[in-house]
Parts: C-alpha cells; structure tokens; sequence
C-alpha cells in the first residue's frame, strides 16, 4: 500500500511539474512561431531549454534509488555534444536526464514522428526542437529509395537548428527497447544489446559537420532488474548504475554520405560495431561486479 501511495504522489508531481513549466513555455513556442528568425530564436532557445532543465531537476525530487554514476569531469554545459546510450526501458529517459542534467546542455532525442501527437508533451517536444523522425524498415527503402534521403533531409533541418545555441543530440542506436523476445529475433551477436542501427548517428554528425565537441557513450545498468516506469514512481529501482565516457569523433564522419557512399557507410558501422562490443563486455562486467 505503501508503495502504491509513493507512485500516486510521484505521478501526480510529475503533472503537476510538466503543466508548471509547459505554460510558460508554450508562450514561448508561440513567440518563436510568429517570429521565426534567428535573433529571436537565440534569445528564446535559451529560455526554453531552462524551462526544460527545471523540469528535469524538479522530476529529481521524487526519485528514489542509489546512484551509482562515474562520468568525465570535463563536461560543460556550454559545448555540443552527440551523445549515445543503450535502451532498455522508457526509465532510461529519466536516468540520463538527471545525470546529465546541467553537466552538459539539455538533451535532445530523435523521436517517432507518431510522439508529435501526444497530448501536451508533443507540443512541448516540438517547441523545444526535438527532432521527429519517420522510420523505414529495409522492405520500405528497397521500395522507395528516395525515403533514405528524406530521412536525411529531416534529420539535417532538425540539427540545423542546433546550431544556434548549445545542444546534446541524444539517440539510442539500437532503435527500439531491448527485450529478449526482439533479442532473439534479430539473432543479436550482443548478449546484452540489440544490434545498432547507425543511420541517426551519422545523420546527425552530417548535418551538424564539425560542432560536435564530442560523443558520449553512455551505458545504463539496472542491477535489480530492468524496470518499468510504475515500479520507478514507486521508488522500487534499487539501483542504477551509470557509466558515462567521452570519445572522439574520427575524423571524415562529419564529411562522409552515409546514404550514398557504400564504403564509407560500411566504416562507420564498423566503428559502431566496435563500440558496441565494448558496450556488451562492460554490461557483462558490471552485472558480474553489481552481483558479487
């Protein structure tokens, strides 16, 4: 009983924390429509992300696990940076928003193009520039080439508007939750990963050419258990632990036509590919430390 009264009073502060600092900003989301140019987007932008900031240290309160959590000291909130992490759960979202949360500048995720329509937070989305995607499976773009370029066209006006004021550009190469079932479907060589999909990644590092400062490669553990968003309203997540490293970007990724160049597009997904065998082995090794 206890535990239900804890999530109740959890949920209910996180509406009332979303509707607080969405009405100020849909004020401001309208002043960007009307007056969509670049000196006044400089000086909104940076307004709206510290609405979104607050809202994120404000859902901080009633958060209840142990965090364990090493990250770089050299983050600035002032940089641009590309970041990625592996997806289990939509508590992921929550976790790399309150660790990152004013170490770096607020995050930005690829998002479903559908997400746009949720009531309330999809505007909210919107104004802050979120980036929607539509997603084609490998069917579809055998039927429709051209929709690779769209995709690429969509992400390169999305990240175009990062360009103004500092912006983490979040995405999840795996592309959807990892669940055994998905697991096993795509026949994964990862024992704790779904396979990554590389198409936003490099998109993103396309259209923003060299602004990236760097990425951040971020590894998400629940020790206890992946969790679902109920169980962390009710405070019932243990533990998580979190693993935040900086890496270089390698040079030519910002150059190169990941739709239109085979070779290239092969080399980054080798690069990828060797950061997600790492990933693998330190889930391995932190599962394994967290169990000992």
């Amino acid at each position: 009983m206890l535990s239900f009264v804890r999530g109740a009073a959890a949920g209910v502060l996180l509406i009332l924390n979303t509707i607080a600092c969405c009405l100020p900003l849909f004020v401001l989301a309208v002043v960007k429509l009307v007056l969509p140019f670049d000196a006044v987007r400089r000086r909104v932008d940076p307004m709206l992300n510290a609405l979104a900031t607050a809202w994120v240290t404000c859902n901080g309160w009633w958060q209840r696990s142990d965090w364990d959590v090493e990250e770089p000291a050299t983050l600035s909130p002032g940089a641009w940076y590309l970041v990625n992490c592996n997806h289990q759960s939509w508590v992921d979202i929550f976790v790399l928003q309150r660790v990152l949360n004013r170490r770096i500048p607020l995050l930005k995720f690829f998002l479903k193009q559908q997400l746009i329509y949720v009531p309330v937070i999809g505007l909210a989305w919107w104004a802050l520039d979120f980036p929607f995607m539509r997603r084609h499976g490998k069917a579809a773009l055998r039927r429709n080439p051209q929709a690779r370029h769209d995709d690429l066209l969509a992400t390169r006006k999305a990240c175009e508007k990062f360009a103004l004021v500092p912006t983490s550009v979040m995405s999840f190469a795996e592309g959807t939750r990892f669940t055994r079932a998905k697991h096993q479907t795509q026949r994964s060589p990862y024992r704790h990963l779904l396979k990554p999909k590389a198409g936003a990644l490099a998109f993103a590092l396309h259209a923003m050419g060299d602004r990236f400062e760097s990425m951040l490669d971020v590894t998400i553990v629940y020790p206890g258990g992946v969790p679902t968003f109920w169980q962390f309203l009710r405070g019932e997540v243990p533990r998580i632990v979190v693993r935040v490293r900086e890496l270089p970007i390698p040079a030519g990724f910002t150059e190169g036509d990941y739709a239109g160049d085979a070779a290239f597009r092969a080399s980054f997904q080798q690069w990828l590919g060797t950061l997600w065998d790492q990933k693998d082995r330190q889930i391995g090794h932190l599962l394994a430390e967290t169990a000992g």
